[in-house]
């Protein structure tokens, strides 16, 4: 979705008469300021490493909801109620980067990012935004196209001005989601390597910007299918980890959908055909110890893990893809309870972020796959929850 953007203006001081002393010496000011900003983005022989940027820890866990806050204030001020009255105190909010300088490079609006922000701080939420969606003028060729982005200078640009804009004020950037899915990946065959570019220019964009914000990397799909359309979260994670991802995020990000499974189960059994859980390892809440293994493999341990996207569907639809693992609204509440509870008495010592999915998007209809996700029934002004709400406003924190 985009919106239309009002012009912004750059000012542009009235130019001096130089000589040749300011001339020089304002070169070589200029290439000293290029040469700190690049940090190696176009080389890749002199890659940067961030390692003094400070990583501050979450708790364990920390309480969010995923909501729909972009087009209509009144809806989005009353979400962001029912998360805080709720005792959460996240809200995960869809930024697209075409919604904010989808035109040209350079002009960017504002208007809703500023509106949003301001209103999650009347309600003290932290907020987490997530970032993709590249405006068609970064587009590569398609003859030559193996990803969304051609230079990804691009993004790191438009994360350093978005994390300069709101310095102190956003918390967390989810750079990306889902990018082992083709469709997610500009149609092209998932590729790690070109992630950890963009990842790596977000990074440091970010935290040139500002210090104390932190990187979530992608949300990655649970899945067992293989490429060209396809490819596994936990092979595209090790292929993240070999083309040198470790030092561009500061949490890993994870989806964690429990499919039909209760939150205890293990992969083991969840990967056993005999107990009619799908018979993968993914098909449960706790493949995130799949992840987290990879990361202690890799030496990566020190870290927490984020999850951006956790829940059970109860989408009744016979010939719907989500039909088979679906569950209860009752079991839905149930479920995402004792996922809190296993999480907070067994990933203690490494879990931070966890993000519920969903507030409602009051445009949502049955027809639409997140409509089964959701904790809240969509409308306005009417509002109307599910059990999950309630269990979850409700749970011990």
């Amino acid at each position: 979705m985009t919106n239309e953007q009002s012009p912004r203006y750059r000012r542009v001081a009235n130019p001096m008469p130089l000589g040749p002393t300011s001339l020089v010496l304002g070169f070589l000011l200029l290439t000293l300021a290029i040469g700190h900003w690049d940090l190696g983005f176009r080389d890749s022989s002199a890659l940067p490493t961030p390692t003094s940027w400070p990583r501050a820890r979450m708790q364990a866990p920390e309480y969010g909801m995923q909501a729909s806050l972009w087009w209509d204030e009144n809806v989005a001020r009353r979400d962001l109620a029912l998360i805080h009255d709720a005792g959460f105190t996240w809200v995960k909010q869809h930024v697209g980067w075409r919604d904010i300088e989808g035109i040209v490079k350079g002009n960017y609006d504002w208007y809703f990012t500023d509106r949003i922000v301001a209103d999650a701080e009347q309600f003290g939420l932290d907020i987490l935004f997530r970032l993709d969606s590249q405006p068609v003028w970064t587009l590569p060729p398609e003859d030559v196209r193996s990803g969304p982005i051609e230079n990804p200078q691009d993004l790191g640009d438009f994360c350093n001005r978005l994390a300069d804009r709101y310095r102190g004020r956003v918390r967390a950037y989810q750079v990306w989601n889902e990018p082992n899915l083709a469709r997610e990946w500009q149609d092209c065959p998932p590729d790690p390597a070109g992630y950890v570019a963009l990842l790596r220019a977000c990074y440091v964009g970010i935290k040139s910007a500002d210090p104390d914000a932190l990187v979530i990397s992608a949300g990655l799909a649970p899945t067992g299918s293989g490429p060209p359309d396809v490819m596994p979260d936990v092979d595209y994670l090790i292929g993240m980890y070999e083309a040198g991802a470790a030092p561009y995020f500061d949490l890993l990000g994870v989806n964690a959908p429990g499919y039909k499974a209760p939150p205890e189960l293990s992969p083991d059994d969840a990967a056993n055909p005999e107990l009619g859980y799908g018979g993968q390892r993914f098909f449960c809440f706790r493949h995130v110890e799949d992840m987290r293994e990879i990361m202690t493999r890799y030496g990566d341990g020190d870290k927490q893990v984020a999850v951006l996207e956790m829940g059970w569907s109860t989408d009744p639809r016979q010939d719907s893809p989500y039909h088979w693992h679906a569950v209860t609204q009752e079991q839905q509440a149930e479920y995402l309870t004792r996922a809190f509870r296993y999480a907070g008495e067994n990933w203690s010592s490494w879990i931070g972020l966890m993000t519920v999915i969903s507030i409602a998007d009051p445009r949502w209809t049955e027809e639409d796959e997140q409509y089964w996700w959701a904790i809240t029934e969509p409308g306005w002004p009417e509002t109307r929850v599910r059990p999950a709400y309630d269990a979850l406003r409700e749970m011990e924190k």
